[in-house]
């Protein structure tokens, strides 16, 4: 356990700091994959629709060599502040304002990329496959791709589709939704293969999320 994360006292638990500070709003899912060892100092992380940079905090504190790319301005506005405050040694552009499907950044350039709740925004399946084919090329050779997304895994006779593999959700919303099919045809694809099994949360058949975990060979 890294320094400062440590237990004052260990029949009570109570936490030396808080642990919202340290992770943020961390998606548990990704903070599964750090309790893991899947993310070793030294790695260079992509986060692809990094959003206000929840996912990033942890990531920043700890010495990584972060970049993120959002198509909002505004979220990569608030993500360089953050960094400027958390990890000043990153440049500022290392956060850009982009679209996942037209990354700018190299070939092979990351030892690991974080797709959260991104996917599944995808105009279509063609939008969906240019978007994971950016974020495919500028992984390593033995780098990690981690991603929630929303399927229709276990509730596929809940969802209306709309066409294009969109569908309406019972919780009101509409989705791009993947299958498990999907996704194992996805992995050959991309002559990937899966850190672990794929594993979906129902929750309470209103939607389901989906995390896929591969590495690059």
């Amino acid at each position: 356990m890294r320094p400062g994360l440590s237990f004052s006292n260990r029949n009570t638990m109570t936490p030396t700091v808080d642990l919202r500070e340290w992770f943020g709003d961390i998606d548990i899912y990704l903070f599964d994959q750090l309790l893991k060892g899947r993310f070793m100092h030294g790695m260079r992380v992509l986060d692809a629709g990094m959003g206000s940079g929840r996912n990033l905090i942890y990531f920043m504190r700890s010495g990584y060599e972060v970049c993120g790319v959002d198509c909002s301005e505004e979220s990569v506005a608030v993500v360089r502040r953050l960094a400027a405050r958390l990890a000043p040694r990153l440049a500022e552009t290392n956060f850009r304002c982009e679209r996942v499907e037209s990354l700018s950044f190299a070939d092979g350039g990351f030892d690991a990329v974080i797709s959260s709740a991104v996917l599944h925004f995808a105009n279509d399946e063609a939008h969906f496959q240019k978007m994971l084919a950016q974020m495919w090329r500028v992984l390593k050779p033995g780098g990690i791709f981690f991603s929630r997304l929303a399927s229709s895994i276990g509730i596929e006779d809940r969802v209306k589709p709309l066409g294009n593999r969109r569908f309406h959700l019972p919780d009101g919303s509409v989705r791009f939704l993947v299958d498990e099919e999907m996704l194992t045809s996805a992995t050959q694809e991309l002559d990937g293969g899966l850190l672990e099994p794929i594993k979906t949360v129902n929750v309470q058949n209103l939607r389901c999320m989906t995390t896929w975990c591969l590495r690059k060979h």
